[in-house]
């Protein structure tokens, strides 16, 4: 793909979802961890439900830990994996109280060793809560990726994130992450994409295969 075409791409979500952001509701960088790690295999929507009440009842690590395990399953229970997910953040809590006095730290590499925190969740992290340029490739994020040609159809979530990091300027990381996410979610659908109205259908090979006239049968004599 060409420099001018991922322009092309860039610029057009960009104006289509100028404001796309992160939909996690959270204050600080240890509750956006929290929600980032009960996102998973779960929609933003319910993990936002549950932390309404979650993030008043917990403030700390140590609050987190303070409490039998059986009772946190119960406060997350409406989250999808929610006894491995209590489990995840109990263990996380422990280790920042061991290691670094109860305060996230910063550092991506410091990140993905927290229980439960992985790759995505960290370049989440730093990029929403530290402002380092980063870009997490969730579901939406690989699909969109694939879809426009940015990534290849047998691209690893690994390989997705390397190519946008060559072929998106820096700066624009983790912006590009949001309008992605964006993109994916309210237009670009797993199921039932609008290509019929979309701006990038030119760009778009998958786009152009679904567009495409059936061939009408022709009718036995």
């Amino acid at each position: 793909m060409t420099a001018k075409k991922v322009r092309h791409i860039l610029d057009t979500i960009a104006t289509m979802f100028p404001d796309a952001h992160c939909e996690l509701h959270h204050s600080n960088p240890f509750e956006l961890t929290i929600a980032v790690l009960l996102s998973a295999q779960c929609t933003d929507e319910t993990v936002n439900k549950v932390t309404a009440d979650l993030f008043q009842k917990y403030k700390t690590p140590a609050d987190y830990l303070a409490v039998p395990i059986e009772e946190l399953e119960q406060d997350i229970r409406r989250i999808g994996l929610y006894r491995n997910k209590a489990k995840h953040i109990q263990s996380l809590c422990r280790l920042l109280l061991e290691r670094y006095d109860g305060i996230l730290p910063e550092k991506h590499e410091q990140l993905v060793e927290l229980p439960g925190v992985g790759r995505k969740t960290a370049n989440v992290v730093v990029s929403n809560a530290f402002g380092v340029p980063a870009i997490a490739v969730d579901t939406h994020v690989e699909r969109v990726s694939k879809r426009l040609g940015l990534a290849d159809p047998d691209d690893t979530v690994l390989q997705v994130e390397q190519k946008l990091m060559k072929k998106v300027p820096k700066p624009e990381w983790t912006q590009t992450h949001h309008r992605l996410i964006f993109f994916g979610r309210y237009h670009c659908k797993a199921q039932n994409p609008q290509c019929g109205i979309c701006p990038l259908l030119d760009v778009c090979g998958e786009g152009k295969g679904r567009m495409k006239t059936p061939k009408k049968r022709k009718s036995k004599e």
